[in-house]
């Protein structure tokens, strides 16, 4: 793990802030900005927490308010205790509760409050520490991380944010090293529980032919929870690429074959060439692929053809481009994208009304009855952007099922820098009261270090894996210099394969089952395994079996007649 000598995970670096020191070490920012210590009405306390780095920790209830604020840049600040604490190549998190009030403040409004940190060094740079969309009279808690390449001569905690004249509440912030061995030893117990069950294969009355002390083996042959990845016409050219790809993945999407704008680049000149390619390509390896997009809602993807319509004529386009994708494809694409990132875009909504995308999502439902129809977003997971919280994805999602919208399925892109693992946790729990299946849709993980990128790539997978709502992992790219963010590489342009691409590898060994033994005087032959399809051996003394089955989720142990 990282470097981790040294490192004092239960160490709040910045100490106790209001609940123990008052406003010691703290200090306003802004000639108008005044700093106070307050109790919170007991009843306003927050009483649930993701932070448990402290045993039986819970929000104090006492917090700093900076008031009299004249500027978004002002607000509170502090030094970090003895910041040669703070090791590189190690991530932190920035735990803490953020509030809204005063005369500035309007009950409904909300505002980004951001945590940053000031290095002293030779570069003096900031760090973005966190961000939450604060409210006036609720508490919010914020999930920041970061990790520094180098340790600091000194650094600084800032809070700012919200326009002038609205006061910032600051509950109990606190920076502390993650300790990422601690919570994967919790994550194998959750994975155990979730992904795995207890097996008995009977062969019952066969013992008392001599089967009784056969030698059985058991062998998974694939998992009911796929991983996938990206793919373009260029890369499957590529013979490292296809070679990793049919050995590792499960799945296929592609990068932009699908898109509007590339089918459909100049108005009624239709290019279904490329994703044809990639469906035949797809087919010979038995490959099954998600529909990425139909449309995307953030308005510098749009093409301008499109942007020159007018309120009909973009109307009348948009049942085009439906009609003619849905009725091309029908049954060939099990999930679509239907409109993409309507979280951070509204280009449709804002030109043909609020029921364009409940539009989208009952015309695709439609025309092609069979696909499970997804919303796909990005930072919902990373807890860090004010706009993609997990109550407003859930919100617009409720949102479109009110207007008759068939939302199947949750899609987090999962575009990662400095992953934490209970900030993931804690927006898959939210999602998950949906009752909807949850698939990182774009997953990479960008980081130069290569060490540090298997490390990263390992929370965020080992979190997905455990978590009951989730589904399946696409990757976006996986080969150097075929993917849109870059240091997120799991094999290089030789084709050789690096140490995330390692770490990938080895998790999906880890997770697949294989059992040998004999069989019981009772005919019985029991292993745990993770569910997914199993050929089961059996050495006879008139020569070896085989049998398939498979193991689907379930709390009581699975019984399968193995009739020979």
């Amino acid at each position: 793990m990282a470097c981790t000598q040294g490192v004092l995970f239960d160490v709040n670096l910045i100490e106790n802030s209001a609940l123990e020191d008052g406003l010691s070490g703290w200090s306003p920012v802004g000639t108008c900005t005044a700093l106070s210590v307050v109790e919170e009405e007991p009843a306003k306390v927050p009483t649930e927490t993701i932070n448990d780095v402290a045993d039986g920790y819970r929000p104090s209830g006492r917090y700093i308010l900076a008031s009299g604020r004249a500027d978004e840049a002002d607000g509170l600040r502090r030094p970090i205790a003895a910041a040669a604490l703070i090791k590189p190549r190690v991530t932190y998190r920035v735990a803490g509760w953020i509030a809204l009030g005063g005369d500035g403040a309007t009950a409904g409004d909300s505002h980004a409050v951001r945590v940053n940190l000031r290095l002293d060094d030779d570069d003096g740079c900031v760090v973005e520490g966190g961000a939450v969309c604060a409210e006036p009279g609720k508490w919010t808690e914020i999930k920041g991380a970061f990790r520094l390449k180098k340790s600091p001569c000194a650094a600084e905690v800032y809070v700012q944010g919200a326009p002038p004249g609205v006061d910032v509440k600051v509950m109990d912030l606190q920076v502390f090293a993650t300790d990422r061995k601690a919570r994967f030893r919790k994550l194998r117990k959750k994975t155990d529980k979730v992904r795995k069950r207890d097996v008995v294969l009977n062969f019952g009355s066969a013992a008392a032919s001599g089967i009784s002390g056969a030698s059985i083996r058991v062998m998974q042959m694939d998992s009911s929870f796929p991983f996938g990845t990206c793919i373009n016409t260029n890369v499957i050219q590529n013979p490292a690429f296809v070679d990793f790809f049919t050995k590792h993945f499960d799945w296929a999407v592609f990068e932009n074959e699908l898109k509007w704008y590339h089918t459909e680049a100049q108005q009624g000149q239709l290019n279904y060439a490329d994703s044809d390619a990639l469906l035949d390509f797809c087919d010979r390896y038995g490959k099954p692929v998600r529909g990425h997009c139909i449309f995307w809602a953030v308005e510098n993807t749009v093409q301008q053809w499109v942007k020159s319509l007018d309120a009909d004529g973009l109307t009348a386009a948009v049942q085009e481009r439906l009609t003619s994708l849905l009725t091309r494809y029908a049954g060939r694409f099990p999930h679509y994208d239907v409109n993409n990132e309507m979280l951070h875009g509204s280009y449709y909504q804002d030109r043909l009304g609020d029921d364009i995308n409940a539009f989208m999502f009952r015309e695709t439902a439609r025309l092609d009855p069979g696909a499970t129809l997804f919303v796909n977003d990005y930072n919902v997971e990373g807890g860090n952007d004010p706009n993609a919280t997990p109550d407003k994805y859930i919100a617009q999602i409720a949102a479109l099922q009110q207007k008759g919208a068939a939302v199947g399925g949750i899609g987090l892109q999962g575009h990662v820098t400095n992953p934490v693992g209970e900030v993931i946790c804690d927006a898959l729990d939210k999602l998950a009261t949906t009752d909807l299946p949850v698939w990182l849709t774009e997953l990479d993980v960008s980081e130069s270090d290569v060490d540090l990128r298997a490390e990263d790539l390992e929370v965020v997978l080992r979190e997905a894996y455990a978590h009951p709502a989730v589904e399946g992992v696409m990757f976006w790219g996986l080969m150097q210099g075929h993917m849109w963010r870059q240091d997120a590489c799991l094999i290089n342009a030789d084709g050789t394969v690096n140490d995330a691409g390692e770490r990938f590898v080895d998790l999906r060994r880890e997770w697949t089952s294989h059992a040998r033994g004999h069989i019981d005087s009772a005919g019985h032959f029991k292993f745990r395994g993770y569910h997914g399809t199993y050929v089961v051996q059996l050495a006879t003394a008139t020569g070896k079996v085989h049998k398939t089955f498979s193991v689907e989720k379930g709390d009581t142990p699975l019984v399968l007649d193995m009739n020979l």
